[in-house]
């Protein structure tokens, strides 16, 4: 049981939009199998943007639907957090800024957070810490929309791990002394030899984007050394994506045995299966989101949200949030679903 002043998930809210793009057709696109993509990258359909699904305009869609099952006045809210990712609505933009205004949170200041698709589980560690450092920060707004799989260019197999990238919104509203949905703690493991394995081939100081590397395609998403990458990677990735995991539980007094339901990003379908494995989790503990794809750090509210839809989720569950992001980055989090009167 958490100890002093408690942080609870009071509200979780999504958008996702109305516009897919089957596994299939990726496939075409990409000139694969469609066995290839539909079961070994375990995708048979992702979210795309429509015309309306701007990138931060989703986390605020979102965000109005944690505050709504928060059942509070955004006047409430005095901090948001906001996780909507680079590609956004406008350059150089503190996005959490117009969040806050358009929720009508007047009364809060906002910060642009980010780690990829980490940022969740980081922005739930700093707004927990926050909450119990500051006594005039007592709800926290943690929200966000992601649409990277813009720059995916099919045609590039370099990228193809990226192809499930999709379009999405997510949000967490979190109160102090809230007594359901507590957060625990959470674990974050960086390594930055991975920060140029994946970038963007123009648009920087470095490179910046003229009409001809437009022309060519050179702002997509590119990998510039990709055997390099997986040969490194492939040693790393897994060990700290499960790492992760037991660091969150070691914290909160757990172990893996614990675990009731794992909200997991989305991966290819064998790397899913690995980490239930390590963990001696069944199938049913956590959803597989291949008619979703890959929305970035907003993977771990949608997951929640469908796993309370499908009743996974009670009183006393020991519930862990995770993911990892490019750069290269991992986070967890743990929390103690529902009301905390069921001790382990």
């Amino acid at each position: 049981m958490e100890r002093g002043n408690p942080v609870g998930i009071a509200g979780i809210g999504t958008h996702i939009p109305s516009t897919f793009i089957t596994g299939i057709e990726i496939a075409r696109r990409a000139g694969l199998p469609e066995s290839v993509v539909t079961e070994k990258m375990g995708l048979k359909r992702k979210t795309i943007a429509g015309p309306e699904d701007h990138t931060n305009q989703m986390g605020i869609w979102a965000a109005k639907k944690a505050i709504r099952q928060a059942g509070i006045d955004p006047q409430q809210i005095d901090l948001v957090i906001c996780t909507t990712e680079e590609w956004k609505e406008h350059f150089l933009w503190v996005a959490g800024i117009k969040m806050a205004y358009d929720l009508g949170a007047t009364r809060a200041w906002a910060i642009d957070v980010g780690l990829k698709c980490a940022t969740t589980m980081a922005a739930l560690k700093l707004a927990k810490n926050m909450m119990l450092a500051d006594d005039s920060i007592n709800v926290v707004l943690v929200a966000g929309g992601y649409r990277n799989g813009d720059y995916v260019n099919y045609a590039n197999p370099r990228t193809r791990f990226m192809y499930n990238l999709a379009a999405g919104g997510g949000a967490f509203l979190l109160r102090k002394n809230h007594p359901r949905n507590l957060v625990l703690e959470t674990a974050i493991r960086v390594d930055g030899a991975f920060s140029e394995d994946v970038i963007t081939g123009a648009g920087g100081t470095i490179r910046p984007l003229t009409p001809e590397l437009l022309a060519m395609g050179a702002h997509y998403l590119d990998v510039p050394d990709p055997e390099g990458m997986k040969e490194r990677l492939d040693a790393r990735s897994m060990r700290n994506f499960v790492g992760v995991i037991r660091d969150s539980l070691d914290k909160s007094g757990y172990t893996d045995k614990d675990i009731d339901y794992l909200a997991i990003l989305h991966m290819k379908r064998s790397a899913h299966d690995y980490v239930l494995g390590e963990l001696g989790l069944r199938q049913d503990q956590a959803i597989y989101l291949e008619n979703y794809g890959h929305i970035g750090q907003q993977d771990q509210a949608l997951s929640l949200q469908l796993a309370q839809e499908q009743g996974k989720l009670n009183d006393g569950d020991i519930v862990v949030l995770v993911g990892a992001g490019i750069g290269y980055a991992w986070g967890a989090t743990t929390l103690r679903w529902g009301s905390q009167g069921t001790n382990r």
